[in-house]
């Protein structure tokens, strides 16, 4: 019995088309550094959410730590996420 390979040859070319895409776009991409004023600014950030107004804009600040343990005395793990936003109108 012959094997089908019309088929097979389409997932191929997709998976190949999808794989070189990827490969594409990793190799583009640029390699990102650590800025330490950054990741001290992201660290003094107060937990909860906050907002100020000024005359040209708008800061926002959110910030949610928790630990999560798998079984009461088990292994865990601690989330921190930290966002900033600025928003900033000026007349052009």
């Amino acid at each position: 019995m012959p094997l089908p390979l019309a088929p097979i040859t389409a997932i191929a070319l997709r998976y190949g088309t999808v794989a070189l895409a990827s490969y594409a776009i990793a190799r583009s991409v640029e390699r990102g550094h650590r800025d330490q004023r950054a990741e001290d600014a992201l660290d003094e950030t107060p937990e909860g959410l906050t907002a100020r107004r000024e005359a040209e804009q708008v800061n926002a600040t959110g910030r949610m730590r928790r630990v999560i343990r798998f079984g009461e005395g088990g292994p865990g793990i601690e989330i921190d996420a930290t966002a900033l936003g600025r928003v900033r109108f000026r007349r052009v």
